[in-house]
């Protein structure tokens, strides 16, 4: 028998408005909908959204806010996944979004030059996936969606802070 956090993160529907929800929280608003390259048009999205939104906020809060909203994450793409019927379909860019917000998180503020620079090593550790971080998509359902690019967030954070302490 399930718990009711199990079936939370297991893509179980609530009925056709949380499936209209997963869809649209999935699809990153719609800008995974966008077509050629959805990851990147959602990464896109997502880069100026955190300038408007995320980063405007204190690093703990923000830090504090990736902790359900990837579980919202996770629940939408394994609905999503079920509703599309494939694994890790295209459209579904949360993952993007979520992953590029975790480059961003623990810096106290970043100009557009930054913002910028994170994007572009989040993309190029998402789409190249080097190491572990390959191997993180094969987790289960929504796990297995948003892992690899939560790893590629890290990666990329990792990579923008020694940057901007050598500049």
């Amino acid at each position: 028998m399930l718990n009711k956090f199990q079936i939370l993160l297991s893509g179980t529907s609530g009925g056709p408005r949380w499936d209209a929800a997963a869809l649209f929280i999935a699809r990153g608003f719609g800008s995974g909908l966008l077509p050629k390259a959805p990851g990147t048009w959602g990464s896109v999205a997502a880069m100026l959204a955190a300038a408007l939104v995320f980063m405007p906020l204190p690093v703990w809060l923000r830090l504090l806010l990736l902790v359900p909203l990837t579980l919202a994450g996770v629940w939408a793409a394994a609905r999503a996944e079920i509703l599309l019927g494939r694994h890790d379909a295209s459209e579904i860019v949360v993952d993007e979004w979520l992953g590029l917000w975790l480059t961003y998180a623990a810096f106290p503020s970043l100009g557009w030059l930054d913002l910028l620079a994170g994007f572009l090593l989040f993309r190029f550790f998402d789409i190249i996936k080097p190491g572990p971080i390959g191997t993180l998509q094969h987790l289960p359902g929504g796990w297995g969606v948003m892992a690899d690019d939560l790893a590629a967030g890290v990666a990329a954070g990792v990579l923008l802070a020694l940057m901007r302490a050598l500049s």
